[in-house]
């Protein structure tokens, strides 16, 4: 498989593109942007390519552009690619992903007909329109648009149709779930040992509270506020030893109300601590 040739074909026709590993996932980040120590990209709810040009940052990185699909950072990930993938929020298009038997049986039931491709254990079904991406909508099911990435294979067969209210009404029963029942937070909270700024209790107290409405007053970009806010907080309070678990357990359920998982949520903190040294 031509792997460069196929991408920049699509690409022409919108699709943003990038390279995938053996593992179906993306290749991980160039050395300056390992663990996320560059900040992430400026803009995380568009797709296009990292500002150091390698395919960096997961589904972040699909581009159309022809210049940097054939740029030397990209050729050379090309060569090691074993499939290719594409944003399907940044097409216009939202997949959703069967990944069983059991659950294309479901979608044959309960979902219009549209363009179907198959995989190797399901199927994909794709929809006109955008929305948010969301895993785990019932079993075998997941949904992937915004923010996302899938595998391209192939442009599959039956007419493209408009997504339906039934797809979105999925993600919101999803969401609301994470909602109603946040895990406990998984990280232990810094020992401290630095000079402590806070002139009293209520300084941390705002400074915590002010983050946790930023998070839920994310419209967008969700992954990158929440990587920053916690950057934020672990820059303003993290070195002194006054911030707590209960603190951090706040945090963490600001962003799972606002869709992020646990493991998410454990790796934006760790990530931002190492980014500042901690």
């Amino acid at each position: 498989m031509n792997s460069p040739t196929i991408a920049l074909g699509l690409a022409e026709h919108g699709l943003p593109m990038l390279p995938l590993r053996a593992d179906k996932r993306p290749f991980g980040n160039c050395r300056a942007c390992e663990n996320l120590t560059c900040g992430g990209r400026p803009n995380m709810t568009t797709p296009g390519p990292c500002v150091c040009l390698w395919p960096c940052h997961g589904w972040a990185a699909a581009t159309t552009d022809p210049t940097v699909l054939a740029s030397p950072q990209w050729t050379a990930a090309w060569r090691r690619a074993r499939s290719i993938g594409y944003h399907p929020g940044g097409a216009g298009v939202t997949v959703v992903d069967l990944d069983n038997p059991a659950a294309v049986n479901w979608a044959r039931t309960n979902l219009p007909p549209t363009t179907t491709v198959p995989t190797t254990r399901g199927e994909h079904w794709i929809y006109r329109g955008a929305m948010r991406s969301v895993n785990g909508v019932r079993a075998g099911v997941d949904i992937k648009s915004t923010m996302s990435y899938a595998r391209w294979l192939g442009p599959g067969t039956g007419t493209l149709a408009g997504l339906p209210d039934d797809v979105r009404a999925l993600a919101e029963k999803k969401s609301a779930s994470v909602r109603l029942a946040p895990r406990a937070v998984t990280v232990p909270a810094p020992t401290g040992g630095g000079q402590c700024p806070h002139r009293s209790p209520a300084y941390l107290e705002r400074g915590v509270a002010m983050a946790e409405q930023r998070i839920i007053e994310a419209a967008s970009a969700i992954h990158a506020t929440v990587y920053r806010t916690f950057l934020a907080v672990l820059s303003a309070h993290g070195r002194c030893g006054c911030l707590t678990e209960a603190h951090i357990g706040r945090l963490f359920t600001a962003a799972q109300a606002k869709g992020e998982s646990p493991r998410h949520c454990t790796t934006a903190w760790s990530n931002a601590a190492t980014a500042l040294g901690m």
